[in-house]
């Protein structure tokens, strides 16, 4: 049976709606909770996928938060192997700094749907199942990254040129949300309650938003995902 290991940060960030596409599959699948589970007792070759979810904090705030030297050594080692990774919002935060690329601050957060417009190779499977053409694309992050060495850009919006990147023949990295669930997304609202007052963000108007896009997303996102399965499959 091949296995997917998923590095969560925050409870209510998992992998949502692709899940059951793992489930389809036949994949199994491990959460290894960040600050709490050793990530070193990972052998960063084991598994079959590595996903990286995304979380409140910065990739750069290791002096607060140590383990993130844990993940930066785990990703770099996986990076290097040339292993299926896939990194979501903090977690393509991670992989383009275990990559040798700076993250920091944007010119503002951006929280809420807009759609990504891709890159000529990001209009090609999988990425072309969250064509902004297709679906709007869930956004909620204040950080951005430099594209590193040797990645290619795949996406972006019109306040953050990197939305997405590939690097080698199996990983991918999206500073965007294609995971998440339409029924699962009050629990965001109620998470990051503080960071939506902080940034004056009306969470009646957001949950308005997501009520309209987020089944469509949902649909999308699997096949996307779907697809990336399928071709990481093809490198093995």
């Amino acid at each position: 049976m091949k296995t997917v290991v998923a590095i969560r940060h925050v409870a209510f960030e998992d992998l949502g709606s692709f899940a059951s596409v793992l489930a389809q599959r036949g994949f199994s699948l491990r959460y290894l909770e960040a600050g709490v589970d050793q990530l070193d007792d990972l052998d960063p070759s084991e598994p079959d996928v590595l996903v990286v979810l995304g979380g409140p904090i910065g990739a750069y705030e290791e002096s607060n938060y140590p383990f993130i030297r844990d993940e930066l050594r785990l990703l770099e080692k996986r990076l290097q192997a040339d292993r299926p990774t896939l990194g979501i919002c903090l977690g393509a935060q991670l992989m383009a700094r275990a990559l040798g690329a700076r993250v920091y601050p944007g010119p503002r957060k951006e929280i809420g749907w807009m759609p990504l417009h891709l890159s000529p190779e990001g209009q090609v499977v999988p990425l072309a199942h969250v064509d902004g053409a297709l679906t709007s694309m869930l956004h909620w992050h204040g950080d951005t990254f430099d594209l590193p060495a040797g990645a290619t850009r795949l996406a972006s919006t019109d306040l953050y040129p990197n939305q997405a990147f590939s690097w080698g023949r199996s990983a991918l990295a999206l500073q965007c949300h294609p995971e998440v669930r339409a029924g699962q997304l009050e629990r965001w609202l109620i998470g990051h309650a503080s960071e939506l007052a902080g940034a004056g963000i009306s969470i009646p108007d957001l949950r308005a938003e997501s009520a309209r896009l987020a089944p469509t997303l949902e649909q999308q996102g699997q096949r996307f995902f779907d697809a990336w399965l399928t071709a990481v499959d093809a490198h093995p």
